[in-house]
């Protein structure tokens, strides 16, 4: 958006805009039914300044909005993931953040499971940092999927198809645009007081058409059956939906792919540490030592172990990882804990790049944080 004041042209934005498009990449319907992305605090109607991103909301961060005059802050991790019932200021961590957004007019967005989940999310960032080939998503999520069928006079098939394609329909897997289409003949009778759009009402009619055929997400579904509907020649157009068992191809939780070559387990151990700059690292060895196959998922995601395994992954790459899963992983799996913020925040760039992309045209400067937000600390004690 843009106005024009004395012969200069001003670009501007409002953060529902900003926000409207990075939900298009990373649709809140992908994540966790139990999580809470989007704006956690402050108006989306503001116009944006400046944008800070950050894998976490803290004090320190705030204050580093506040000197780049950044009015919106994007996190990886929710402020409000769990519900707080109390604000209590000056005890509570979390009453405390809340209250110096809204004292200094900063809004926070978060994109949480749904930037993991999605295509060029976190787990994309960690494989891509890796230099994994041919990824597909460990365990791509189970539901969601619906297929509209709808049936269009053949001369309006591309109108309609191309609206189901710019409501998010027909996506599969790297591939949009996708649908199937198939000639018949429809026949109808309009009762009296009807207008076809094709012969006359009271009478028998038949007419050539185009069956059109597109998966289309549930986040998706109402959109664009309300745009076919509005864009279709006919009165009452014929159409059906059905919810499909497939597994959905287009989101899932972590990534499985391949190194170029096959590394030793220790030179794996090392590669692991240069690409993501971390000196520490917990893991527990497998069954080979040459390691080709990889499986990773950013942050927690120890679940997925039987499902790397499964996999014929010969590596995964996670965190939080709890002492029976290490031992439930020996001797099967090199089972690496990289840490919840080393394999996530590398992700911070991707978003980067999405806003720089989305707000190519506006005047607004985005930062990553240059604070560390990592709670946990190391210590060692070298013994002579």
């Amino acid at each position: 958006m843009h106005h024009q004041k004395t012969g200069c042209i001003f670009f501007y934005m409002k953060i529902k805009e900003l926000v409207r498009n990075i939900e298009n990449v990373y649709p809140p319907g992908a994540a966790w039914s139990s999580d809470n992305p989007g704006i956690q605090v402050g108006s989306e109607e503001q116009i944006i300044k400046n944008v800070l991103i950050s894998l976490d909301i803290s004090k320190e961060v705030i204050r580093e909005a506040i000197e780049t005059d950044s009015n919106l802050i994007i996190t990886h991790h929710p402020l409000l993931f769990h519900s707080i019932k109390k604000l209590k200021f000056g005890k509570d961590y979390r009453s405390d953040l809340i209250r110096d957004l809204i004292k200094n007019d900063i809004t926070l967005f978060s994109a949480h499971t749904n930037f993991d989940f999605s295509l060029n999310g976190v787990n994309h960032k960690l494989a891509d940092l890796l230099e994994l080939k041919d990824i597909r998503y460990l365990a791509p999520i189970e539901a969601g999927l619906f297929k509209i069928v709808v049936f269009v006079p053949a001369k309006a098939a591309d109108t309609i198809a191309r609206v189901l394609f710019d409501s998010g329909a027909g996506v599969i897997g790297g591939y949009s645009e996708c649908s199937f289409s198939s000639g018949g003949t429809g026949s109808f009778r309009g009762s009296e007081g009807t207008t076809p759009v094709i012969g006359e009402a009271g009478r028998y009619e038949t007419v050539a058409e185009v069956k059109i055929e597109v998966v289309c997400d549930s986040w998706n579904l109402t959109k664009a059956i309300n745009a076919m509907v509005a864009a279709h020649p006919y009165e009452e157009p014929a159409y059906d939906v059905y919810p499909l068992k497939n597994t959905n191809q287009n989101f899932g939780a972590g990534l499985i792919g391949k190194l170029g070559e096959g590394f030793k387990t220790d030179k794996f151990l090392k590669h692991v540490c240069d690409v993501l700059k971390i000196s520490n690292i917990r893991y527990t060895g497998g069954e080979n030592d040459t390691i080709e196959t990889v499986a990773v998922c950013g942050g927690s995601g120890a679940d997925l172990l039987h499902t790397a395994i499964s996999a014929g992954a010969d590596a995964f790459i996670t965190a939080d990882i709890k002492y029976h899963t290490f031992q439930d992983a020996e001797n099967k799996i090199l089972l690496i804990d990289a840490g919840h913020y080393e394999t996530e925040f590398p992700a911070m760039e991707t978003l980067l790049n999405l806003v720089k992309k989305i707000i190519v045209k506006e005047k607004i400067d985005i930062f990553i944080t240059k604070m560390n937000t990592n709670p946990i600390k190391f210590y060692n004690n070298y013994w002579r």
